[in-house]
């Protein structure tokens, strides 16, 4: 059982969720799924883990699949209408908002894209909080959040959300309307000044920070060797820093990480995810799992504390092996990073 817990902000600042969020994406955006028996198992060991009364933090996308498609929404269907009794016991953020292969931010858009979601989703779970995926640099902020504000006076979901905006951005918006999370990529090897603003920022505003990727796509955990141990058709072969120069040039992050994990007696994962949550007690690190084994390591990271030595470690690690390669494939401009 996990006793730490953490607020999400905003409108959701009465909802208490477990301390590590659990990422759903590569149950299905790959080219091998998983089954809904390992899926379901998966889930429901992150929800029975957590005290009475506080929620399991669910993140999924409208398009979590190889054709981009809704197999994220449809695997989460199934296991709501298995077990309905689950509904109550998580909080489920859908990022949407894409068309063309491009944010869209207008009212047609987003209209259609929550729509789709709740329609998938089914009658046993209802969207708690929705994320434009990207921010649409080509629609006025003021309109994108009114958007989202008309939808939720709807009842279309409950919570707003932003994914990958500066800390600008998030804070014009949050004076519109109070934001309730930030989803942005935070792991030792992605943490510069746009993560540090954002974290800054949403921490005065008291704003939850909703960190994918703090395993750095698993890169950070040690157990991807090199490039070839990547599955063919693995999104992940897209990405400048696991190309096999960048890869070999990034592997001294992971070694000053495993000797901290060694002597602790923990895994280099759970330093990686403790080491996020440590960064404030509003974040909420977000690693995706797709074993239950996995997703109670996970969880259980929450409760790792660094003593000072350690900190200092970590952040001597961290400032003598700069990262080498784009977070994406190309600039952060082209990936839509930073709106």
């Amino acid at each position: 059982m996990v006793s730490r817990t953490i607020k999400l902000g905003g409108t959701a600042s009465d909802i208490t969720v477990g301390p590590v969020g659990h990422g759903l994406m590569m149950m299905t955006w790959t080219p091998n799924p998983i089954s809904d028996e390992q899926a379901f198992e998966s889930i429901k060991a992150g929800v029975d883990a957590l005290p009475t009364g506080t929620k399991a933090f669910l993140n999924s996308g409208e398009f979590y699949a190889m054709d981009f498609g809704t197999a994220n929404l449809k695997l989460l269907s199934r296991f709501f209408a298995k077990y309905p009794e689950y509904a109550d016991k998580t909080f489920l953020s859908v990022k949407g908002g894409i068309r063309n292969g491009g944010p869209d931010g207008s009212m047609e858009c987003l209209r259609a894209s929550v729509d789709n979601i709740q329609n998938v989703l089914g009658p046993h779970k209802k969207l708690d909080l929705f994320e434009p995926a990207r921010i649409d640099r080509n629609t006025p902020l003021e309109a994108i959040m009114n958007n989202l504000v008309t939808l939720v006076k709807e009842g279309k979901f409950s919570h707003i959300g932003l994914s990958e905006c500066n800390a600008n951005t998030l804070r014009k918006a949050n004076t519109i309307y109070p934001v309730s999370a930030v989803e942005i990529e935070v792991s030792p090897w992605s943490y510069d000044h746009n993560q540090k603003a954002v974290i800054s920022t949403a921490r005065e505003l008291g704003i939850t920070v909703v960190a994918y990727s703090p395993l750095g796509r698993g890169y950070l955990t040690g157990q991807i060797k090199s490039t070839s141990d990547l599955p063919d058709g693995d999104i992940r072969s897209h990405f400048t820093r696991f190309k096999e120069e960048n890869f070999k040039s990034n592997w001294a992050i992971v070694e000053g990480l495993k000797s901290v994990a060694e002597k602790k007696g923990v895994t280099t994962a759970q330093v990686s995810i403790a080491w996020v949550a440590s960064l404030g007690p509003h974040m909420l690190p977000l690693p995706g799992s797709s074993k239950a084994s996995r997703t109670l390591e996970n969880l259980q990271a929450a409760d790792i504390e660094f003593t000072v030595e350690e900190s200092k470690t970590i952040d001597s690690v961290l400032a003598a092996n700069p990262v080498v390669g784009d977070r994406y494939a190309g600039s952060d401009e082209k990936a839509h990073l930073w709106g």
